[in-house]
């Protein structure tokens, strides 16, 4: 699959982002293949046009996680608050004149989620959302792809993928053997999670190429 010039992509999201009403464009993918990366570019590239909302925002709080058992499997997709981002959603696709709507982003130095961090202006036409369980159809994550308007899969090399993922747990504290644990143990079931939504997606970009 050849690589995809960003110039590329961030037409095809203009198309998205018409003034006068609002659209939501989804990225997903799996751990690592660098969602984050091309979400903010976009939302750069297209200036006030778009806002960026990650899923990660809807985190359960690891004292939530220590109180379930599941701390150990933090990123799974029963460790999100699915129901919240669904209803997040829903309330940004019909945006209120004069009503700023706020999300949650995730702060990764903290590993927490925080409330009320990102302002969503209703005159902004494109909201750009990413994470690893956009298209997955299971549970309460059933919802979440018919509320987008369209949806990229990343689908990335995995030994690259797994490179980027052990780098990134060390930059932010984790010992090197404990990132490469956890990587493979927790990391890696939740890729192949969202691997299987991949044929639902409206376009898969193996590499994005410079612009």
């Amino acid at each position: 699959m050849e690589p995809v010039h960003l110039d590329r992509l961030v037409e095809r999201a203009r198309l998205l982002a018409v003034p006068g009403r609002r659209c939501i464009l989804g990225i997903a993918g799996p751990p690592g293949a660098g969602k984050s990366t091309l979400a903010d570019r976009l939302v750069e590239r297209l200036g006030g046009q778009a806002v960026l909302v990650p899923m990660d925002g809807f985190h359960l709080a690891q004292a939530e996680l220590v109180r379930l058992g599941r701390a150990g499997r933090k990123g799974a997709p029963d460790t999100f608050d699915a129901v919240g981002y669904a209803a997040l959603l829903t309330r940004l696709r019909t945006p209120e004149p004069g009503t700023v709507v706020y999300a949650p982003a995730f702060d990764r130095s903290l590993e927490e989620p925080v409330a009320g961090s990102i302002p969503v202006d209703p005159e902004v036409p494109l909201v750009v959302t990413e994470g690893n369980y956009l298209l997955h159809d299971q549970g309460a994550w059933a919802p979440v792809r018919r509320l987008l308007d369209e949806v990229w899969y990343l689908d990335i090399d995995g030994e690259e993928r797994v490179r980027r993922l052990v780098e990134r747990h060390v930059r932010f504290g984790k010992a090197r053997p404990y990132a490469e644990g956890w990587v493979r143990e927790s990391d890696e079931a939740n890729a192949r999670v969202a691997a299987g939504g991949r044929d639902r997606a409206d376009l898969v970009v193996s590499t994005v190429g410079a612009g």
